[in-house]
């Protein structure tokens, strides 16, 4: 087992059986263990008095449950590597729907789905994958956007809060952001792709940011008043433990 520091950010690292972990400690009084997608980084944020020797007991007691869920997020790497063809499984609000594509020149291009099985992607006769994922993810981006204005007028009189203006956009390492002075918010469009619970969570998490701008014990404090089972779709979402 080795431990250094890195310089750079300040941030503790430790090794445990081969596993970089990168260890925070904070002012809580439990231990928690993260795997970051998408390569399966893990993160541990620990009481500040507790002793390495625990924490490191703790790591390795979940090294098992540690390996399990970096092996799910390299095969959800390569499965999402995907070539827009026939055949494929695409999901859409949690569920999974084969992909046929429709080459055509008599109509717009788009998506519909057929038979609560098939997701009828029409393009052009020899369009290329770049542009037949484009058409894919115009469609989810278009479905999103019918989806979130709901939420968010559902939300505004419960929270007391109103949100100008949303947005969605492809994000690497955010299920979603938060501008408090503009009043604006940002959804992964991703999470067309996700159980429709998921949406409204990170719906709800960006509107708390209207309220309280860090993630600090008054913002999770409204998350609990406003949505008490957050914890269990963040879970879902980030592999929590």
């Amino acid at each position: 087992m080795e431990r250094y520091m890195d310089m750079a950010d300040k941030m503790e690292k430790i090794s445990v059986n081969g596993i970089e972990i990168e260890l925070t400690r904070k002012n809580i009084k439990n231990l928690y263990l993260k795997v970051h997608p998408p390569n399966g980084r893990v993160k541990v944020s620990a009481p500040k008095s507790m002793n390495e020797d625990s924490i490191r007991a703790f790591v390795v007691s979940k090294l098992s449950w540690i390996k399990k869920h970096q092996e799910r997020l390299k095969k959800q790497k390569r499965i999402a590597e995907k070539e827009y063809v026939s055949g494929e499984s695409h999901y859409f609000l949690g569920q999974p729907y084969l992909l046929n594509v429709v080459y055509t020149n008599k109509r717009l291009q788009g998506v519909e789905i057929r038979d609560n099985k098939y997701l009828d992607l029409f393009v052009r006769k020899n369009t290329p994958k770049n542009l037949r994922e484009r058409v894919m993810m115009e469609w989810y981006r278009s479905q999103l956007k019918k989806l979130i204005p709901p939420l968010i007028e559902k939300w505004e009189p419960i929270m007391g809060v109103e949100v100008k203006e949303f947005g969605v956009k492809r994000m690497k390492t955010r299920w979603g952001t938060c501008n408090p002075a503009a009043k604006r918010i940002w959804i992964n469009l991703e999470l067309a792709k996700k159980n429709p619970i998921c949406l409204e969570y990170i719906v709800v998490h960006e509107m708390v940011h209207l309220l309280e701008g860090s993630h600090n014990a008054r913002f999770k404090a409204y998350m609990d008043k406003f949505m008490p089972s957050w914890r269990v779709v963040k879970a879902e979402l980030n592999g929590f433990l």
